[in-house]
C-alpha cells in the first residue's frame, strides 16, 4: 500500500513539473495587454501594446491588467485541473487492487 501511495505522490510531482512547462495566454482589448503564465500560475510575461500604453490612463491600465491576470489564472486552473483529473483517473485505476477491487 505504501508503495502505491509513494507512486501516486511521485506522479503528482511529475505533473507539477510538467505544468511548469505549459504556457497559457490571455489578452484584453484586442491584444492591448497580453499576459503569459505557466499552468502552475507563475506569470512569465506581460506585454502592453505601445499605442495603448501611450493613450491609456493609470486607472484603465490597472483595471485591464487585473482583468488579463484573472483570465490567465483561470486558464491555468483549467489546464491544471484537466491534468490532475487525468492523473487521478490513472492513479485510481492503479490503486483499485489496494481496496480489494
Amino acid at each position: 500500500m505504501f508503495d502505491k501511495l509513494m507512486a501516486a505522490q511521485q506522479k503528482a510531482d511529475e505533473i507539477k513539473k510538467r505544468l511548469d512547462t505549459v504556457s497559457v495566454f490571455a489578452e484584453v482589448e484586442g491584444g492591448a495587454i497580453r499576459i503569459t503564465a505557466t499552468a502552475n500560475k507563475a506569470i512569465t510575461a506581460i506585454e502592453i501594446n505601445d499605442d495603448f500604453f501611450k493613450q491609456a490612463d493609470k486607472e484603465e491600465l490597472e483595471e485591464l491588467l487585473l482583468t488579463a491576470i484573472n483570465k490567465v489564472m483561470l486558464q491555468a486552473d483549467e489546464v491544471s485541473a484537466t491534468e490532475m483529473q487525468a492523473a487521478t483517473k490513472d492513479m485510481l485505476g492503479g490503486l483499485g487492487g489496494m481496496f480489494g477491487n
